[in-house]
């Protein structure tokens, strides 16, 4: 079977790099408190090796998810063009109540409405994928359908 790419940005890449790289700096900090509280004695009651070992177990699976993160990243690279594609921002126009709002198409693990950044597989960002500037999309949505009006498409 032939493994699944994930499409990112390259801030989305790079982001993940700096996440790994604070994980890194403060395991060794998580590893004496774990010493320390195993040095307490009975492992089976002492709280503070419970929880150290908690929380170091949930480091070291983060780790690993973001490595797998990076090893599977497919970072796109906006092309300069007319079409939205994956990086570029997208204002569009809510054809129901004439609302604007502008977005950044962002890769799965990127996606975070409150920095209006949407993934490019969600609903509104699998409809908008590679249409041009005046183009009219209607967004099928779990609920409903909608539609808007693609009103600028910029790089950054």
């Amino acid at each position: 079977m032939e493994p699944t790419f994930n499409k990112m940005t390259p801030a989305g890449y790079k982001a993940i790099e700096q996440e790994i790289k604070h994980l890194k700096e403060i395991r060794p900090g998580k590893i004496k408190i774990l010493a320390a509280a195993a040095a307490l004695g009975d492992r089976s009651e002492n709280t503070e090796y419970s929880t150290a070992k908690r929380d170091l177990g949930h480091l070291e699976g983060r780790l690993r998810f973001l490595y797998k993160q990076l090893q599977y990243a497919d970072v796109v690279v906006p092309a300069d063009n007319d079409k939205l594609d994956i990086g570029k921002f997208v204002t569009v126009e809510f054809l129901d109540d004439h609302d604007q709002v502008t977005y950044q198409l962002v890769g799965k693990q990127e996606a975070n409405l409150t920095e209006n950044k949407i993934s490019f597989a969600s609903p509104i960002g699998s409809a908008l994928e590679n249409h041009k500037v005046n183009d009219i999309v209607t967004v099928s949505a779990p609920d409903s359908s909608y539609q808007v009006k693609i009103i600028e498409i910029k790089l950054n």
